[in-house]
């Protein structure tokens, strides 16, 4: 079993919203940094936003800052990935992954652990 789930992807109209989520049962929040990733077709993985330690510092990539925002509830050890405004160049799998070094933004390595994907479809 991952160590993490991600879940609250789906089919989107442009201008729709989602909300993600990123379960990490086995960690406690304000100790890591949480990363969200995304991979289109055809493309490299790249980084989109993250969330790390006590103070829950946050990070976003220029193509999403002012439309998506982090976030995380400590108690459910889950982080939120609120998606609005979406495009289709937004389409991709979306990647959880956890940096145990509070690197945010995240390193894209084999050596953070790694959820198994949810995909994400902006299109009319």
């Amino acid at each position: 079993q991952s160590p993490l789930v991600e879940s609250g992807g789906g089919l989107v109209q442009p201008g729709g919203s989602l909300r993600l989520s990123c379960t990490a049962p086995g960690y406690t929040l304000p100790s890591i940094s949480i990363g969200w990733f995304r991979q289109a077709p055809g493309k490299e993985r790249e980084g989109v936003s993250c969330i790390s330690g006590p103070a829950g510092s946050t990070h976003y990539a220029d193509s999403v800052r002012g439309r998506f925002t982090i976030s995380r509830d400590d108690r459910k050890r889950t982080v939120y990935l609120q998606m609005n405004r979406l495009k289709p160049e937004d389409t991709g799998v979306y990647y959880c992954a956890a940096d145990p070094f509070l690197a945010c933004p995240l390193v894209d390595t084999e050596d953070n652990q790694w959820g198994q994907g949810t995909q994400v479809t902006v299109s009319s």
